[in-house]
């Protein structure tokens, strides 16, 4: 009599000694094609840093960027972002000791602290076309726009990602499926995180410097 058990039953016998969200053969294939995914992601940003990089001069007789640029907002919102990312990483650690109360507590703060991000992203945008820079305006502004704006939709999709989690945990609970949604919808955030360091850096403090 043949005792191999069928590939399929084999999400019925999770390995408990390996994190929670490890646990089924398709969690961890799940997790490795996610970060297949996040490498396009870098393709994608790349391809938006190279652009800006390229057109950082072309302003034209526009309004320049050092004239509109508030540091202290910029800041703000790099605090709000990171700060983010670590109460992302406590959800991960309490979903790792099975407290899914918790859990769900650090990625509700994570996701008040996300829409804060989006609120204080907007804010910038419009009061910038106010004062004449649109994507229109130049093609600097064209870059800023299209990098920082692609950025935002981006952390737009984690928010919704993480209360669509919080709805599948409330009705399903904290099981190895769930769990492994949650690790992918963290790593997604933290990649972000990666992302907004560099645009303070190399879009931010690097205009201010080379004004």
């Amino acid at each position: 009599m043949d005792n191999k058990i069928d590939p399929k039953e084999l999400e019925d016998f999770p390995d408990e000694e390996r994190p929670l969200e490890y646990q089924t053969e398709t969690g961890s294939l799940n997790i490795f094609g996610f970060w297949m995914f996040l490498g396009a992601e870098i393709v994608l940003f790349s391809a938006l840093f190279g652009t800006y990089f390229v057109l950082i001069f072309r302003t034209d007789s526009s309004v320049l960027p050092t004239e509109l640029f508030d540091m202290g907002l910029v800041l703000a919102m790099t605090f709000t972002l990171l700060t983010s990312s670590f109460t992302s990483g406590l959800a991960i650690n309490e979903m790792r000791l099975g407290n899914a109360r918790r859990m769900m507590i650090w990625i509700g703060i994570t996701l008040v602290l996300g829409l804060g991000f989006l609120g204080m992203e907007i804010y910038e945008f419009v009061e910038f076309a106010s004062e004449g820079a649109t994507l229109a305006t130049s093609a600097f502004w064209s870059a800023f726009f299209l990098l920082l704006g692609t950025h935002g939709v981006h952390v737009a999709m984690g928010v919704a990602w993480f209360i669509i989690i919080l709805i599948q945990i409330k009705m399903r609970g904290l099981n190895p499926v769930t769990a492994n949604k949650t690790f992918i919808a963290s790593l997604y955030w933290h990649f972000l995180d990666v992302i907004w360091i560099f645009i303070f850096t190399g879009v931010y403090l690097l205009r201010l410097v080379i004004a």
